[in-house]
């Protein structure tokens, strides 16, 4: 490899620069997340599923965009805290769930963080970075809730 490529792939990856911010805005939701025992993608996982209603793990996996096995691994985390509950299992594991009025609860008690934690977002991002994701996510097909 040409020290030209490097300097090309360094200087103007877009994959590189879009993980570093994902990281940025990852950590700053989480640190105001924190104190509730929640991620940001525990809590936009309770949300989808709140939003969802009662529905197979695989559909959650569906609309956030998540590895099976990572909406697998936090369902069963938000499981062992009553947050949410396996309507239908099998011995495959849980064919459905649904969000609980716990975790209906802790949803509510982390909205104030939540919304700190996402007015330093945007003030991270300004505002036409904000409009950028928002139409990003809109092209690839993001509807929230659906």
């Amino acid at each position: 490899m040409s020290t030209s490529a490097i300097e090309e792939i360094v200087g103007d990856c877009l994959a590189v620069r879009i993980r570093l911010v994902s990281r940025a805005l990852t950590g700053l939701y989480d640190g105001a997340l924190g104190g509730h025992g929640l991620t940001i993608a525990q809590v936009n996982l309770l949300a989808a599923l709140g939003k969802a209603g009662p529905c197979p793990p695989s559909r959650l996996a569906e609309v956030l965009q998540l590895e099976r096995s990572t909406v697998s691994r936090n369902l069963t985390l938000l499981l062992n805290h009553g947050w949410i509950e396996a309507v239908s299992s099998d011995a495959k594991g849980m064919r459905e769930v649904a969000l609980t009025a716990v975790g209906r609860a802790k949803i509510e008690s982390v909205l104030p963080d939540w919304r700190q934690a996402q007015r330093d977002a945007e003030r991270f991002l300004g505002a036409a970075g904000v409009d950028s994701i928002r139409e990003m996510a809109a092209a690839m097909g993001y509807a929230p809730g659906a």
